[in-house]
């Protein structure tokens, strides 16, 4: 079948595939670089729109973009875990083959037209062709195999075979006619699909793992070095915070990228929902990040008690994110659960100038229903997620705090709000600009 396989061209740059490396029919050279990105956890950044061709000829160019369609094609190091392929699948490919040699015998050209297809799906600006070929790939008519799953539910293949992708339970036109096993077990399904999917993409999106943290729990700044920042400036202070937030900040960015239906809003929406969540979705993976044995929390290497941040002269909103951090760690939220109700704050449909709010309130339900089924899976108690949905007052008036010490701080620092990072402008203050010599 390899030999066979070798017909397709790389998925990720349409060069001559060497077979199925980490998922995805790949050359070699994708395959060497998917690999050394993954062992050195690198965070690349294109210096461009991240919207870079990837072909053949430049694949190189662009580490950045090249990494994101290798991710958005399929491409993990868990799939290497999962054995052989079942035979839905290995038809699936066969059928693929098969394709190809007919393409070519027929003109020649096939791979040609293959490989123009898939230099243009790279990153955001083409999120609708990498959706495509993530459907072809992970489809329920390939994952799906014959008899009773592991819940002891008999499958339906003939219905499943003809439900497309993107699939809703309340979208189904034969739902009244299922049985329960049935109607059960696409439930299962469908929301076990959006949950793997959204923690795949929490867990490669996070800043700090978990296992990360726990090296990390006993190192604390020491008394003396917590003066010296102390001692900061408000100007000095404030720029490292912003600093910190804002590459924070790029990774929440790649998870909302990551998510099923994102990129498929207007981009109009996609600023906002980012705009308005990200700061409450950075609270939510605060919890990683705080130590609540001792109430400090994670800066720059080490971790810091809540009087180290007394130069931002903020006392009020360190102290109200220090509670919101304890608080959130009494819940003991899985990162099942954490990557699925960060999703949920994203896709809020209540946030102003929405212009697809309906949209975005069908994806927020499909993620709210995964969570609730997450929740009941793991036995956690019925009020958890009474528990967790009753932080999201705390959070946003936290984030209206935050814009209230920033926009002051702006109007006595203009120069340093200026020099902040263009992404925490651009998400916390569009106004942050220098005075006009006309109004001095």
């Amino acid at each position: 079948l390899t030999a066979q396989i070798e017909v397709i061209p790389c998925k990720i740059c349409g060069d001559k595939s060497s077979g199925i490396h980490y998922g995805v029919i790949t050359c070699e050279g994708c395959k060497g670089f998917f690999r050394r990105s993954q062992q050195n956890n690198a965070m690349y950044s294109c210096s461009r729109q991240r919207n870079c061709l990837i072909d053949r000829t430049n694949r190189n160019r662009c580490q950045h973009c090249r990494l994101q369609k290798c991710l958005a094609l399929g491409m993990s190091r868990d799939a290497v875990k999962f054995g052989r392929m079942s035979k839905k699948q290995r038809d699936t490919l066969n059928a693929e083959v098969l394709k190809h040699q007919n393409s070519q015998e027929c003109g020649g050209s096939g791979g040609a037209g293959s490989t123009a297809l898939t230099g243009n799906t790279s990153n955001s600006s083409s999120a609708s062709s990498s959706s495509s070929s993530l459907s072809n790939q992970n489809s329920p008519q390939q994952t799906i195999l014959d008899g009773p799953d592991s819940n002891g539910i008999q499958h339906s293949h003939s219905l499943l075979d003809s439900l497309p992708d993107d699939c809703s339970i309340a979208d189904l036109g034969e739902w009244e006619q299922m049985d329960k096993n049935a109607k059960v077990y696409l439930f299962v399904f469908f929301t076990e699909r959006i949950t793997q999917s959204i923690v795949k993409s929490h867990l490669e999106t996070c800043q700090h793992s978990a296992e990360d943290m726990k090296r990390f729990t006993w190192v604390q700044y020491t008394s003396e070095e917590a003066r010296s920042f102390q001692n900061k400036s408000a100007e000095w202070m404030w720029q490292q915070c912003a600093h910190h937030i804002t590459n924070a900040i790029q990774y929440v960015v790649e998870f909302a990228k990551r998510i099923a239906g994102f990129m498929d809003l207007c981009q109009n929406d996609q600023i906002i929902l980012l705009k308005a969540g990200c700061l409450e979705v950075l609270l939510i993976r605060m919890c990683r990040a705080f130590n609540v044995n001792n109430s400090t929390i994670f800066f720059n290497g080490k971790f810091a008690p809540a009087h180290f941040f007394k130069a931002l002269g903020c006392d009020d909103l360190v102290s109200a994110v220090f509670d919101l951090g304890k608080a959130l760690c009494r819940l003991q939220l899985s990162d099942e659960e954490m990557a699925l109700f960060s999703a949920a704050v994203l896709l809020s449909p209540d946030r102003p100038w929405l212009s697809e709010g309906q949209k975005v309130q069908k994806l927020q339900e499909k993620v709210y229903l995964a969570l609730q089924h997450s929740l009941n899976k793991s036995g956690a108690p019925d009020e958890k997620l009474d528990k967790m949905v009753s932080k999201l007052p705390i959070m946003k008036s936290i984030c209206n705090l935050h814009i209230d010490k920033l926009e002051f701080f702006r109007l006595v620092h203009p120069e340093t709000a200026y020099n902040f990072p263009p992404l925490y402008r651009e998400v916390f203050g569009s106004e942050m600009s220098l005075p006009d010599s006309t109004d001095c």
